[in-house]
């Protein structure tokens, strides 16, 4: 039998983060996580690029993808009383594994869909960890992954 399993080092790696301007507080908290944890794993080469909104993250990511081994999707979607958060999250959601599967490449959910700004926050780094940081280390794990598969 033989186990793969991912190790957090992405040495050599040139990785692009897509990060959403919408929700900045909550966004540049994801993102200084997501920093932290590829700076811990190696130092690879990393291309950031900010984006208005979450709805503009896959058309960079594709983008990205042509030139490097993968990318993290950052963003906040904050629910409303309407379904637009909803639309919006699956629309980029369904998208995002659209170029997994085509490139091959992964793709890691950064992107929350918190009911409120208190959630938010929880979950850029004050309560519930920084979802940032753990997309990024679920992209590098990733990657090892794949190195191992070929």
């Amino acid at each position: 039998m033989k186990r793969i399993q991912g190790n957090s080092d992405a040495k050599g790696k040139k990785i692009g983060i897509v990060v959403s301007q919408w929700n900045e507080l909550i966004t540049n908290a994801l993102l200084e996580g997501a920093l932290s944890t590829l700076e811990s794993s190696g130092n690879p080469e990393v291309t950031v690029v900010l984006v208005p909104g979450t709805w503009e993250i896959p058309v960079i990511t594709k983008k990205l993808l042509a030139n490097h081994d993968g990318v993290v999707a950052l963003g906040c979607i904050l629910q409303g009383a309407t379904t637009h958060a909803q639309l919006l999250a699956g629309d980029v959601g369904s998208a995002l594994m659209g170029l997994q599967m085509d490139t091959g490449k992964p793709i890691t959910w950064g992107i929350l869909t918190p009911e409120t700004q208190e959630q938010a926050l929880e979950r850029a780094g004050l309560k519930l960890g920084n979802k940032g940081r753990e997309a990024a280390g679920a992209l590098v794990s990733a990657l090892s992954c794949l190195d191992q598969l070929q």
